[in-house]
């Protein structure tokens, strides 16, 4: 079990206040994403209670069994966002749970959400993150950068999608120091993309529980944390930051 959610969300506030002062940034313009991964409801309301009101899920099938409990009563409902792979077969659920969805890998996932957008949600262009796999590690989802490079353009051409930005997911390092090179790279990536794209959007979705304060020195505008907001859960070591 880890911290009441009101002692997470004031030292996870405070924390990326300090490390957005370093560099000069507004600490306002950094959302946490709380990843609810494995935790029940009713601790998912307590945290959006607390102050966290976009919440992360890895799982279209996950989401979709807390969606309506979590969001029960609440005016406004928190933001959701999906923060693990998609496959295709599960695009449509996702779209009608999902606010963001942050793990694009593909032209042909981005196409078949273009379609179910144009379909569920006429004329309101759905917002999506291009995922990238920096550190072109095998154990990753995500777009190599050099395909990034190919395939934005087709990618930010489909009309039902808002490309809002990139988001990476960083090696398992002992050090945070070690994941800055990735969050680095991303942000480079993206300066480099929208200096000749002006549809690509400026978000960067970078830094987990143990390194995002290096992430938002190093320009990250949205942070999915989940172990120093819910504790430990179950899973290979490093699964849930």
């Amino acid at each position: 079990m880890g911290p009441g959610p009101d002692a997470a969300y004031a030292r996870i506030r405070a924390a990326i206040a300090v490390a957005a002062a370093r560099v000069g940034r507004d600490p306002g313009d950094v959302e946490v994403v709380a990843v609810g991964k494995t935790v029940a409801p009713d601790r998912i309301r307590a945290a959006v209670a607390a102050g966290f009101r976009t919440i992360g899920e890895n799982r279209v099938q996950e989401a979709a069994s807390k969606f309506e409990a979590v969001n029960a009563g609440l005016d406004p409902r928190p933001t959701w966002h999906l923060v693990g792979p998609l496959q295709s077969n599960k695009a449509r659920r996702a779209v009608t749970l999902f606010d963001v969805i942050e793990t694009v890998d593909s032209i042909p996932l981005a196409t078949r959400l273009d379609r179910l957008a144009a379909e569920l949600r006429p004329g309101r262009p759905y917002p999506v993150l291009v995922q990238v796999n920096v550190d072109d590690d095998a154990s990753k989802a995500g777009l190599a950068p050099a395909a990034v490079e190919r395939q934005l353009a087709e990618i930010l051409a489909l009309p039902n999608l808002r490309v809002d930005g990139l988001m990476t997911v960083g090696r398992l390092v002992a050090a945070a120091a070690a994941a800055r090179p990735t969050f680095v790279a991303l942000r480079r990536l993206s300066e480099r993309l929208r200096a000749r794209e002006a549809r690509l959007g400026a978000a960067l979705s970078m830094g987990m529980t143990d390194d995002f304060e290096v992430a938002v020195e190093e320009g990250a505008t949205i942070v999915r944390i989940g172990r120093a907001i819910f504790g430990d859960r179950p899973g290979p070591p490093g699964a849930l930051r």
